[in-house]
């Protein structure tokens, strides 16, 4: 058949843009016939055709005082997306992660079309916090699409819609595999060859601020300790002034570059990073990077903290259920402790071996027969044939 395919897609971050886009390619070379996109997404779904309703940066925010504080704005953005995909009846409606504004709108949308098939691609956290959530999600949400092993198991433990391990997209990214072949042909250096450490702050406003000067005054020490070292901060365009002006005021040089071709490239050349806790430290593991983690929560999370059942926030640990990437939290993150780990990470140490190791195990927890965005396109199909 040549039917049209209407799908819905809502992604709120640059990493849901990607895995939405591999989502709609992979339904594109599967459907019998055109699929026509309508939503919210970036640069990634918009070269799937996607003509966004609104720039979706302005649903990269961070922390519960973000989120209040721009709520009316939040609120006319969940409206406005509701209704025009109400109006436009598609076939699907796909959420990726940002569940803050993705599920208010999927909420909305099911109201009003109660019989529209919706798919939530990213399993929310429900198994770090907020447990009541999962089965929340079964008024709304028809099939959640993971990318975490552990997570089907942990959603029917909690009762939440139907949940299916699809794998990655990282696993199947062309530069991260670039990135861990040169990497393993290349030796660790030795303790007395310069060295070449990655920075990664995050790419949200707030966490550049609260984290750069920190990693700032590690960089300063790791110099002071070992000598001549290269430091590569890679970023996101949108942050790249805000970073340059940052970078400009450490204690040491920086080399600072932006988009995804600096990032690997960086990635391949660095002995040890230090990076915000985030979805970098999985991409780092993956690429055999050794790093330390750190992250400053803001206020109003740091009070809620006792409800956070999760044991630690760095995937290659959550992956392979026991610690392999250090990290420090809040009021323990200090430049003397970076420093020092970066140290061991970065010097063919017990330290490098073990974290190397455990990334191989998460790595190989990760893989699935057919490349991720395949996979989740055949859940998508198989729940529209659905009765």
């Amino acid at each position: 058949m040549n039917r049209v395919l209407k799908v819905a897609v809502i992604a709120g971050e640059v990493s849901g843009d990607l895995l939405g886009a591999d989502l709609i390619a992979a339904l594109k070379a599967v459907h019998d016939g055109p699929v026509e996109l309508m939503g919210v997404g970036g640069d990634a779904l918009a070269a799937q055709g996607l003509h966004s309703l609104f720039d979706f940066s302005e649903l990269s925010i961070m922390g519960l005082t973000q989120v209040l504080s721009r709520l009316p704005a939040l609120i006319r953005r969940i409206n406005q997306t509701a209704a025009a995909i109400i109006a436009a009846q598609p076939d699907v409606l796909i959420i990726i992660d940002s569940p803050d504004f993705t599920h208010r709108v999927a909420k909305k949308v099911r109201a009003a079309l109660p019989r529209l098939p919706i798919v939530n691609y990213v399993c929310p956290s429900v198994w770090a916090w907020k447990e009541y959530r999962a089965k929340a999600m079964l008024a709304y949400v028809d099939r959640v699409l993971a990318v975490l092993p552990f997570e089907p198991e942990a959603m029917k433990r909690l009762e939440g819609p139907e949940t299916i391990f699809v794998g990655h997209r990282l696993t199947n990214d062309p530069d991260l595999l670039k990135v861990r072949s040169l990497r393993a042909a290349r030796p660790t250096k030795a303790a007395d060859q310069e060295k070449t450490i990655l920075l990664l702050p995050g790419s949200r406003t707030a966490e550049i601020e609260s984290l750069l000067p920190v990693f700032g005054e590690a960089a300063r020490e790791f110099s002071e300790r070992n000598g001549n070292t290269r430091f590569l901060l890679p970023t996101v365009p949108r942050r790249e002034a805000l970073v340059r002006e940052m970078a400009a005021k450490l204690p040491v040089s920086v080399e600072v570059s932006s988009g995804a071709e600096a990032k690997w490239t960086a990635f391949a050349e660095a002995d040890a990073a230090m990076a915000a806790s985030g979805t970098v430290i999985l991409e780092l593991g993956l690429a055999t990077v050794p790093v330390v983690s750190a992250y400053k929560t803001d206020w109003l999370i740091k009070l809620l903290a006792g409800k956070i059942k999760i044991w630690t926030g760095a995937l290659p640990n959550l992956i392979a259920d026991y610690p392999i990437v250090p990290e420090y939290i809040n009021e323990v993150v200090r430049p003397a402790s970076l420093c020092r780990w970066v140290e061991r990470l970065s010097n063919d140490t017990t330290q490098r071996q073990a974290m190397l190791e455990g990334y191989d195990l998460a790595w190989q927890r990760l893989q699935v027969p057919v490349p991720p965005g395949e996979a989740a396109a055949s859940a998508v199909i198989d729940l529209l044939k659905r009765p």
